[in-house]
């Protein structure tokens, strides 16, 4: 119910801005909102010929394209000047967003049919594991841990496979892998849902803990750093993590004050001291590296991982073929018919996704976005924070939201003030400990039909927030 009204709520806002926008003559053309591509300039007006100045008039008639780009200042956006049809027509600045029509066609060609082959993918990785036995085995070595944070979830039960397989793709890095998993763990807890349209506690659990995005070895962060010539790109890391990890914390903390999880469990201790041990352990190993060292290790630590639970699954299922030819089929077979399933889910969720980014668009493009994170800003600035930390926070802001809109932003954080700077670096860890937090719960609850999410959205914005505030102090204490 409050993921409908808040998404009802920023498409009507956006639209009636738009449309205001137009008759306050604050928008020429309300074209970009529904066609434009991201990076597009937008057009701001139209005039004849004779109303430009005469050396904008003798530099368009030498043009042989009909284009004049003028650069006021550095801090501006240029403006474009196109002689065409008897008129000029004058661009300034550039589409924050693709349109709502453009972005109903790459929700489909760019996000969904390329997560239908990571599902198609791991989904049949995941059968062979199914088949082969080798989730049971795991889900009865996690059971003591997992009975004491899903309380509701049978000993044993398949889902805690999938849920582990889960943590442990969002640990590392594994983004591709991550989605998969945690769609085929929804859709294991669901079959144990009493109330199939109402979001369960372990869901909820479960959604919150992935939302948090505890991770290890932030892949992707690092390499954009060093796309930017970033002095150390993985000096972020550290950060990072700690960053993710309270933020891990937090919502186990608030989900399960909410469900009366026993904190004081020797599960809950050892598990909780097993990941710490593992975090400080690894980064003693990376520190003592050097910078080619931390670029060769972060680069490939991820993808060898990967590789190494396919490798594993594969051969685990050839030493357990008798198990497939017990169950009337063959290792490929078996793998044929978790790609299938894998497909059949990404067709499910296709119209969740669609809805919440085609909003996503029209509330960026709408000018709304700029203005409210713009209001943000500005009541940071008055509090007395540094303007470097407030030259970050649309990062923050964005993110729930999109994650290719706060990548976009941290990229130009990057290239505006450096890789380097305070306000560079912490947008690289805002974008690496928060999640996109409207689109996980479209795509999670979206797969298996759950229409009332309880309390997942406030919980989940309210980690976000707790994320954003660790980051900025650890960006401070760090740098």
């Amino acid at each position: 119910m409050v993921l409908s009204r808040f998404w009802l709520i920023i498409f009507i806002s956006s639209i009636l801005f738009v449309v205001t926008g137009v008759f306050t003559s604050r928008n020429y053309s309300i074209d970009f909102v529904l066609n434009g591509k991201k990076e597009n300039p937008i057009l701001i007006g139209e005039k004849y010929m004779r109303q430009l100045p005469s050396t904008l008039r003798d530099s368009l008639r030498k043009s042989s394209e009909g284009k004049v780009i003028v650069n006021l200042n550095d801090r501006d956006p240029d403006t474009t000047y196109v002689f065409k049809n008897k008129t000029v027509q004058v661009y300034s600045g550039v589409q924050k967003s693709d349109g709502l029509l453009e972005t109903c066609k790459v929700s489909l060609t760019d996000l969904i049919l390329p997560l239908m082959a990571y599902l198609a993918f791991f989904c049949g990785i995941m059968q062979l594991l199914i088949d082969s036995g080798a989730t049971e085995k795991l889900a009865r070595r996690l059971s003591p841990f997992f009975v004491k944070v899903f309380p509701s979830v049978p000993k044993n039960h398949e889902s805690i496979s999938y849920m582990t397989l889960n943590f442990s793709a969002n640990f590392l890095g594994l983004d591709s892998a991550a989605t998969p998993f945690g769609l085929k763990a929804m859709q294991s807890l669901q079959e144990i849902n009493p109330e199939k349209d109402k979001a369960s506690d372990a869901q909820i659990m479960f959604m919150c803990l992935h939302a948090a995005g505890l991770t290890l070895i932030p892949t992707s962060i690092i390499g954009y750093r060093a796309a930017q010539n970033a002095m150390n790109p993985a000096d972020v890391m550290l950060p990072c993590i700690i960053t993710s990890f309270i933020g891990t914390i937090a919502a186990f903390v608030i989900v399960g004050l909410r469900q009366r999880i026993n904190f004081k469990s020797a599960a809950i201790l050892v598990a909780l001291i097993s990941v710490i041990a593992a975090i400080v352990g690894l980064l003693f190993y990376v520190n003592s590296l050097d910078v080619l060292g931390k670029n060769y290790f972060t680069g490939n630590f991820s993808g060898l991982l990967l590789i190494g639970i396919i490798g594993f699954t594969l051969i685990f299922s050839f030493i357990q073929e008798r198990k497939f030819r017990e169950k009337e089929t063959t290792v490929f077979d078996s793998f044929v018919v978790g790609a299938k399933s894998g497909l059949n889910t990404g067709v499910t969720i296709f119209p969740y996704v669609l809805g919440m980014l085609v909003a996503i668009s029209l509330f960026r493009n709408s000018g709304l976005f700029e203005i409210i994170s713009g209001w943000i800003s500005e009541g940071f600035r008055f509090l007395g924070v540094s303007k470097e930390i407030t030259d970050s926070l649309p990062v923050a802001i964005l993110r729930p939201f999109s994650s290719g809109g706060s990548r976009g932003f941290m990229i130009d954080a990057m290239n505006n003030f450096g890789p380097d700077s305070l306000t560079g670096r912490l947008s690289c860890i805002f974008q690496c400990s928060a999640e996109t937090t409207f689109y996980v719960i479209a795509v999670y609850f979206g797969s298996i039909s759950v229409k009332n999410t309880r309390y997942t959205l406030g919980t989940m914005l309210l980690v976000d927030l707790i994320c954003v505030i660790t980051a900025i102090f650890v960006a401070l204490w760090f740098f």
